[in-house]
């Protein structure tokens, strides 16, 4: 086990982190999620426990639940689910009965498999019906969600993606919810950090549901997080606890405790406008090579990029970067001809590489070694030039210092 965990480590350093659902975390955040809260049961709340010996483990979920709360101005914070997809669940299940209609994006066109997949379990709890894009535009179709909002009747409508590169009006999405008198949730899983920063507008205002997870833009450890009007709160923590979950994980309680505390410092707000800046000029340096990225840029830190123009897939795109110590993942574009397995895109996220400390000027580099070793997939003296110099950006830009 020891040797595993050391050569993850030594792959974290070696390897660019293009994954837009992944980030580094700082070792504060390790260190609360090893901590001896690893142990303790705690089912139920600060000072409504069914276990003796929880002072330390009500003072630590008090302090992280008042953190959240300041952070993304919320009334009502829970933070005890394990999951993303262990929050959205327990927002459907407070509110929701089973069968019930719920309207939410597709995931071939950006959205995620909890909004009601088939893949999903949740599929098989509630009755589905999906929004899409405008094919010409790329872009949420406002019109659409309104007639479908207005034609369906759904008690619930859901935004928020796992791939869409733009911002999403949560106005005009309460707007439409309230018009067909349906509760407004909002995923914001991928874009949490961003919205901490204020760096992009947020959903809190607008939803009576948000959900996230503090891992990727938050730049946290592990685990879900519901925040909700008060008027939610009751039902919320009932869902959570004892509808779905027993015990909290009181070390993942440590590590979003420690998390917002980080958010709530002016060096996090620089990393997240450094994160929008670093992604912009991913799509700028791919659309100067050729390709097109989906929607023609990006206002998160997120990228799609069409393959087809180099006659390229996803797949063959993912493998052949791995390959050189570049990690993304393949992925659906809208209207995509391919199989989700094969695609024809990529998905590139610049949180990762922001937190190393790199900027526009090895993003520049990053594009034309990825453009190189992708034209070059079958040409392993390109391939292990390519290789040597993403080692040398890893060198150059350690995750962890020491």
């Amino acid at each position: 086990m020891a040797r595993i965990i050391r050569q993850e480590e030594s792959r974290i350093e070696n390897t660019l982190d293009l994954i837009a659902a992944e980030n580094h975390a700082p070792r504060s955040i390790f260190e609360a999620q090893g901590s001896i809260f690893s142990t303790k049961a705690a089912e139920g709340y600060p000072g409504r426990r069914f276990h003796a010996g929880c002072i330390h483990a009500d003072e630590l979920e008090s302090l992280a639940i008042a953190r959240a709360k300041r952070l993304f101005g919320a009334e009502h914070a829970n933070l005890q689910p394990h999951s993303g997809v262990s929050a959205n669940l327990a927002v459907y299940f407070s509110v929701l009965d089973v069968g019930d209609r719920i309207l939410t994006m597709k995931l071939s066109h950006g959205g995620h498999l909890s909004h009601g997949d088939p893949s999903s379990i949740t599929s098989r709890c509630f009755n589905f019906k999906h929004y899409g894009l405008n094919l010409k535009t790329e872009r949420i179709d406002y019109d659409e969600v309104k007639e479908l909002a207005h034609s369906f009747n759904p008690r619930m409508i859901v935004a928020g993606a796992s791939s869409y590169p733009r911002l999403i009006d949560y106005e005009k999405m309460a707007e439409i919810a309230r018009s067909v008198s349906a509760y407004f949730m909002v995923d914001m899983a991928h874009i949490a950090g961003l919205v901490a920063a204020g760096v992009i507008p947020g959903p809190v205002p607008h939803a009576d549901f948000v959900t996230f997870t503090t891992y990727k833009t938050l730049n946290g450890g592990r685990g879900g997080v519901i925040l909700c009007r008060q008027e939610h709160a009751q039902k919320i923590s009932k869902t959570v606890f004892p509808g779905a979950q027993g015990t909290p994980s009181l070390n993942l309680l440590a590590a979003k405790a420690v998390c917002f505390q980080l958010a709530l410092e002016p060096a996090f707000k620089e990393r997240q406008k450094k994160t929008l800046e670093n992604a912009a000029a991913f799509a700028a340096g791919f659309e100067k090579k050729g390709y097109r990225t989906v929607t023609g840029g990006t206002d998160n830190h997120l990228v799609l990029v069409d393959l087809r123009s180099k006659d390229l897939t996803g797949v063959v795109a993912e493998k052949t970067l791995e390959s050189v110590g570049i990690i993304v993942n393949r992925n659906v574009i809208p209207g995509d001809p391919q199989k989700p397995d094969i695609t024809s895109g990529i998905r590139i996220g610049s949180p990762g590489i922001t937190t190393r400390g790199m900027a526009a000027q090895e993003v520049a580099q990053i594009v034309n070694l990825m453009d190189t070793a992708m034209l070059n997939n079958k040409h392993q003296d390109v391939l292990e030039n390519v290789s040597l110099k993403i080692a040398d950006l890893c060198r150059r830009f350690p995750v962890y210092k020491t």
